[in-house]
């Protein structure tokens, strides 16, 4: 089945900024845009590096019941600019209804701008499953055992 997600717009924000959307047929992804406030528009907005920022999308979404929705890098502003989410991937329940932000954060060696209606992100909308917590004295036993970071080699 797939999901049906509720888009409202905020009252400030550009209609004319595409709602999220699949780029490809086969795209997992929907690229979000930055919908900048209008005294910010004209100049976009200048991450210095290092610097983390909400860029504001002028969307609230209605994610469905047993959803949620992953916000994650778009890989061509990583490699060109160093524009990244620090922490990725975002995650966003069904039962959120405030402004869709995207927290962005330069980790290039230059500023950069990101402009007005510019795709920042990508929206991935996913089933979830929760699960029941129980506690045991014991655990079962694995090949792999306790060993954490790194145990199971390279290769």
């Amino acid at each position: 089945m797939r999901p049906t997600m509720r888009v409202m717009r905020e009252d400030w924000a550009d209609p004319d900024v595409a709602l999220p959307s699949y780029e490809t047929a086969g795209a997992a992804g929907a690229d979000l845009r930055a919908n900048l406030p209008e005294a910010e528009r004209a100049g976009g907005v200048i991450l210095v590096p290092m610097e983390r920022r909400i860029v504001p999308t002028g969307l609230r979404i209605e994610i469905p019941a047993g959803f949620e929705a992953q916000i994650r890098p778009r890989s061509g502003l990583a490699l060109r600019h160093g524009i990244s989410l620090p922490n990725t991937p975002g995650t966003i329940d069904s039962d959120y209804r405030g402004p869709l932000g995207v927290l962005v954060i330069n980790l290039g060696a230059e500023p950069v701008t990101i402009a007005h209606g510019e795709r920042i992100a990508q929206m991935i909308v996913a089933p979830v499953v929760q699960a029941d917590f129980a506690e045991v004295a014991a655990l079962g036993d694995t090949a792999r055992g306790a060993g954490g970071f790194g145990s199971t080699g390279r290769r």
